[in-house]
């Protein structure tokens, strides 16, 4: 009995993280609504920069529970520029913790609000997030055959037009890497044996079009592409074998001790504009990632297994980057439920936004 509830209360760790990042949604969403109507008629540039602040505040919250709260230790290979720059970030795809890995640097060069994702299309239909991501400059895309390169031309376009400050984050895999899907990664090793191209073990084989259409839309407005390589510490088993990276919610149990962040700044001279030469630039640079993770997590040397090659920096992240953003949606989200209207108003946002939300990404995503 007493196992049990030891077991209950370690399951429970990820309740209170959970609970007041979905409960401060409804008054997130408010808070921007209330923005929104109000700088209607104001230029375009005024709107975007109290939403990017708004953004900040928001996922400073979400990074105080996610490295605060879980005591996750963020170990850096690489020079991470200190400075904000306009660039697309593309990185390997493990985990539903990914998005959260590029918030986690983004917000150690004071760009945490300039983050959009591109983002697989059925994450539009999440509860107010869905709409909101979309509204905030996200990008939802369809697979294969079903990808609208030209209207995500016309958004990126259009955002470059508005001076929108861009920190694009990509996952060119276009799936979670899972190493018991062994259905998954043997397809795309096959896929990749078939094409001429070189098989990568402990990523999946990386498709161009997101990359490229985001690329050739925004070459002159771009400082500069990050190249981004992560691993979970503690994803071995007993048999030395590669595990599936911990969830949200394992991470949030406190799962992960430790995460290695492999960082590249690669200048935009550098990447091939034309569709075939970037395909073959965006393999070799999986292929690097490949190199990392197979000596992360087989080489034969045990010293050198568990990192990277070369000097970390244990980068932590100061509370004060985070807990006043925390303080602020949680006494505001109080604010609303102390009283009956209040409350109401809390709910038929919660009903209300959800379905306008979906109408709204059903037209306009």
């Amino acid at each position: 009995m007493l196992l049990s509830l030891v077991l209950h209360m370690y399951s429970l760790r990820s309740v209170l993280p959970a609970a007041v990042m979905l409960g401060t949604a409804p008054t997130y969403v408010l808070v921007w609504g209330a923005w929104r109507l109000l700088s209607a008629f104001l230029p375009s540039r005024f709107y975007q920069a109290v939403d990017d602040r708004l953004y900040c505040i928001y996922q400073s919250m979400v990074l105080f529970f996610f490295e605060n709260y879980t005591g996750v230790q963020i170990l850096l290979y690489g020079d991470l520029p200190k400075n904000k720059e306009n660039v697309i970030y593309l990185a390997n795809h493990q985990s539903t913790v990914d998005w959260i890995i590029a918030d986690m640097l983004a917000v150690r060069q004071g760009a945490l609000g300039h983050v959009r994702y591109v983002l697989k299309d059925g994450l539009k239909w999440l509860p107010l997030y869905g709409c909101y991501f979309s509204q905030h400059g996200g990008i939802y895309v369809k697979r294969s055959a079903r990808f609208k390169e030209e209207e995500i031309q016309r958004k990126l376009l259009s955002y470059v037009s508005a001076g929108t400050p861009m920190y694009l984050v990509i996952f060119p895999e276009g799936t979670r890497y899972n190493p018991e899907l062994t259905k998954v990664i043997s397809a795309s090793q096959t896929f990749a044996a078939r094409e001429g191209l070189p098989v990568l073990k402990h990523v999946l084989t990386p498709r161009v079009k997101a990359t490229h259409v985001a690329f050739t839309s925004m070459k002159s407005y771009l400082d500069a592409v990050y190249d981004v390589t992560v691993a979970f510490e503690g994803t071995v088993d007993d048999k030395g074998q590669r595990k599936e990276a911990p969830s949200m919610v394992e991470f949030l149990c406190k799962e992960c001790p430790k995460i290695h962040i492999h960082f590249a700044r690669i200048n935009k001279e550098d990447v091939p504009e034309e569709r075939g030469c970037m395909r073959r630039w965006l393999h070799e640079r999986f292929e690097i990632k490949d190199k990392l993770l197979i000596e992360f997590y087989d080489s034969l040397d045990p010293g050198r297994r568990s990192r990277f090659p070369g000097n970390s920096v244990n980068s932590k992240l100061s509370l004060k980057k985070t807990l006043p953003s925390l303080l602020i949606l949680s006494a505001l989200t109080a604010g609303l439920l102390v009283t009956e209207a209040g409350r109401r108003l809390y709910l038929k946002t919660w009903v209300y936004g959800t379905v306008a939300g979906c109408l709204w990404v059903s037209i306009k995503a």
